[in-house]
């Protein structure tokens, strides 16, 4: 629960930074903190207290389904939210490189970070 909330208030944050400053490398941190939050809310939803990794070995419990007398494994995490976070991870990291070499050559080409100083780009 703890990292939940710890992942909403990143996002909340990481917006804060993106909508109210005008230098782009803080709207590209505010991206990553938005993104990190995201990581940790998607994290804290595949979790599950007392659980083990989804390893099938001894460690994992397992019951015998009375009506099928399958044995069914019990206590262990969802691996799909992890494996997601990881490729989100990944795929922010390209995303954050790909921002911050739009930045440095809009600050070769105009000589400045400044957001005001872009009023040709704007609708």
């Amino acid at each position: 629960m703890l990292i939940l909330i710890g992942g909403i208030l990143l996002i909340i944050a990481g917006i804060w930074a993106m909508l109210t400053k005008k230098n782009l490398i803080r709207i590209i941190i505010g991206f990553s903190i938005v993104d990190t939050g995201t990581n940790l809310i998607i994290v804290s939803l595949g979790y599950i207290k007392n659980a083990t990794a989804p390893i099938i070995d001894t460690a994992i419990k397992t019951q015998t389904d009375p009506h099928t007398g399958l044995k069914i494994l019990t206590k262990i995490v969802d691996p799909i939210p992890s494996a997601l976070v990881l490729t989100a991870i990944v795929i922010g990291l390209a995303v954050t490189a790909l921002m911050l070499s739009y930045a440095i050559r809009l600050y070769k080409v105009h000589g400045s970070l400044n957001i005001d100083d872009y009023e040709e780009f704007k609708w």
